[in-house]
């Protein structure tokens, strides 16, 4: 990245906050001349039909369990991996199904590079090289190998022969246990087992240390969990920033980097790796010799009377990748707004799954289907929005959340100006208990939704009710992850998003146990909780694009950037200077207060004349643009795709803070090589979220130029 001064950087987003508003300001005049005639009327409308489209919706609960469940069962009837024959199947029933709703529908397809396995062995051997036995990397959970064999996707070809070593989970801390017992991993098979983390970090940890392979071992219930271990972020590697548009025969026409190239290759690990079942994994513990087991490191594994490594005992593992660029489609329904067509609420979830997908992702399909049936029945008896709706089936999440993050950036432009929020919902059941995260200007509209919601497991209670007594209070995480779809729309693009599903842990995550049988019968039996997602994800549609005034709250996020300036305050050197955060958002606090009496006031007029509608409209879209203000344009050090200095996942994987990411890289980074440099890029970082907070403040009060007379 060249070099740029923080001068020239307050100028360059000078210059992209304005035009945005340049250009709105002349939509909004348009709008006002084409619009002043209904304007009286369109007030009143909106007014009932906030209400009443909350209502109607809400009354089409009765026997929804049933048309999901029905919607589920045919969609997990047989595997669909993204890329392969089976996932045109789905793709076609979600296209039907949106189209039967009577909703507006079309597709996007795009060509990526994907990673299938193509060959793999594993096997034991004595220190001289001979056969003890070979193991088996089969799933004991699909003992008719329906499904694609356990692989990573993305991990490169390769074959180690070498003395096992067993490092727990994985995780940082986990390699310095080692380290303390004279345990070195280098030129060494490195085996695990799950719950370290993202499995692409636990096997870049391996790698940085000098080991060949690594080995993943699944739990005791005999699954073995696929996934991808992709590293530098989401989407495609070969056309980073730009949609992988164009066929899979098409070449020269096309605008793709070569696999070869430096930048697409530091996105793939550098040794292979694999998941076992966990009674391979128990074989080659057997094996094992050195020092004993660490007490705690004995959780979860068949055998514990082993030691660390290595060997004495060769592992020979092998393995075959086939990458290929194939083709995948994303499935869209809309519904064109009544009075704002170009704003956007955007409601997204995953089609492709690595096995069955009954939790990951088709409850949140199935879901999405019946908020598309309402839509439907809705549409027939008169309703229409105030702002579009679009719903999203995405294809290759799994492998990088790829459909998504394509059709971002191929449209990035348009959802800049006119997207309000992403309502993403991954898995949506995988067992009791609400959970969501969201950015802190949704969370009052979460909260009020949650209050108008029963309970799918306690009766005469609503979510919100359940949800306060488990937690103790409301508990709202944050997005710094780039786990599922909304990573595209809040860490490149700075659309306010929301994530959320019922459950904690699902034991047969990507794993042949992942099926309609066990939905219904432990996950969710009458579709209860599904349900309630259904719920509380359509009512957050309606508010988004039904409510007159945007229901945002920039209050909790100024709150919400007060404690973080608190919880900062012990990760840095004394001699770091927190105080320019500290007054920005004070600022903020000020900026937002003078929205939310700017809306009052706007909400209490009666009659809607001209210039009322104008202020209206330029009111939302201060809203709206105010989470852009967070993003850098050049992106994070070492990590242009990311742009959101707030809420992008950190470069350390186990970095311990969630939030202010850019000045959480440079603290990671200034434990590696201390020193005045380090300081200084930690200051720096502390100086970008300071401007970028005040960007929010005077996007937010509608600030054009700044300047003294």
């Amino acid at each position: 990245m060249i070099p740029i001064s923080p001068r020239k950087l307050s100028m360059n987003h000078s210059r992209r906050v304005l035009l945005p508003f340049s250009l709105l300001l002349i939509s909004f005049l348009v709008y006002t001349v084409l619009h002043s005639h209904s304007i009286t009327s369109s007030k009143l409308y909106s007014l009932a039909s906030a209400t009443s489209s909350v209502s109607l919706f809400l009354s089409l609960s009765p026997s929804a369990n049933a048309s999901i469940s029905h919607d589920l069962r045919s969609l997990t009837l047989r595997p669909h991996l993204a890329g392969t024959p089976g996932a045109a199947s789905t793709a076609s029933f979600v296209l039907s199904r949106l189209r039967r709703a009577g909703l507006e529908t079309f597709s996007r397809r795009y060509s990526p590079l994907l990673s299938f396995p193509s060959h793999s062995s594993l096997s034991l051997h004595h220190a001289n090289g001979s056969l003890i036995t070979p193991l088996s990397l089969s799933e004991p959970a699909d003992p008719n190998q329906i499904l694609v064999p356990p692989y990573h996707a993305y991990s490169p070809s390769g074959e180690a022969l070498a003395p096992a070593v067993y490092a727990n989970l994985g995780r940082e801390e986990d390699f310095e246990t080692l380290e303390r017992l004279g345990v070195r991993v280098n030129d060494c098979v490195v085996l695990v087992r799950k719950g370290g983390g993202y499995r692409g970090g636990v096997v870049a940890r391996a790698a940085e240390r000098g080991a060949k392979a690594v080995l993943i071992s699944g739990g005791p219930d005999g699954g073995v969990e696929r996934g991808t271990v992709i590293l530098g972020g989401p989407g495609d590697p070969l056309t980073p920033g730009w949609g992988a548009i164009g066929s899979v025969t098409e070449s020269g026409d096309v605008e793709r980097l070569e696999v070869a190239a430096e930048e697409v290759r530091r996105r793939f690990p550098t040794i292979p790796s694999m998941p076992v079942a966990a009674i391979t994994a128990a074989e080659i513990l057997r094996t094992v010799g050195g020092a004993p087991l660490p007490p705690e490191w004995k959780e979860g594994l068949v055998e514990t009377e082993a030691g660390v490594g290595p060997g004495p005992t060769l592992v020979n593992f092998t393995y075959t990748e086939e990458r290929k660029v194939a083709e995948i489609q994303d499935v869209f329904g809309m519904i064109r707004g009544r009075e704002e067509p170009d704003r956007y609420i955007i409601l997204g979830n995953h089609r492709d799954a690595w096995t069955y997908g009954a939790v990951d992702p088709h409850s949140g399909t199935a879901t999405l289907l019946d908020i598309a049936r309402r839509f439907g029945v809705m549409l027939r008896s008169g309703w229409r929005p105030r702002r579009t709706i679009i719903l999203c089936s995405w294809d290759a999440e799994e492998f990088g959340m790829i459909g998504s993050t394509e059709w971002v950036e191929e449209n990035l432009d348009n959802l800049h100006s006119k997207a309000v929020a992403y309502l993403n919902v991954d898995c949506a059941v995988q067992g009791v208990g609400f959970n969501a995260a969201a950015t802190p200007q949704l969370d009052k509209l979460l909260i009020d939704i949650t209050k108008k919601v029963n309970d799918p497991d306690v009766e005469g209670k609503t979510v919100y009710d359940t949800w306060v007594s488990a937690t103790g209070g409301i508990s709202i995480e944050r997005l710094a992850r780039a786990d599922s779809d909304f990573t595209g729309f809040l860490h490149h693009a700075g659309i306010p998003s929301l994530d959320m599903y019922y459950g904690n842990e699902f034991a047969g995550y990507h794993t042949a146990l992942d099926s309609f049988g066990w939905m219904e019968t432990k996950g969710d039996p009458l579709f209860h909780r599904h349900l309630a997602i259904a719920e509380i994800w359509g009512l957050f549609a309606i508010r988004l694009a039904d409510d007159l005034i945007l229901p945002f709250d920039y209050q909790s996020y100024a709150s919400q950037l007060e404690d973080y300036v608190h919880a900062l305050r012990d990760f840095l050197d004394e001699k770091l200077s927190l105080e320019p955060i500290h007054a920005a958002i004070m600022d903020l606090h000020n900026a937002a207060n003078y929205a939310f009496t700017e809306g009052q006031k706007l909400e209490l007029q009666q009659i809607l004349g001209d210039d009322a509608i104008l202020r209206i409209r330029t009111l939302n879209d201060r809203l709206m643009l105010a989470e852009r203000s967070f993003l850098q344009e050049e992106g994070l050090d070492g990590r242009h795709w990311f742009k959101h200095l707030l809420y992008s996942p950190p470069e350390d994987y186990e970095s311990k803070l969630s939030f202010f990411t850019s000045i959480a890289d440079a603290l990671s980074r200034s434990k590696r090589s201390k020193g005045r440099e380090e300081q200084f890029a930690i200051q720096r970082q502390i100086w970008l979220v300071t401007r970028a907070i005040r960007r929010v403040a005077q996007v937010l009060r509608g600030d054009v130029l700044l300047g003294t007379e």
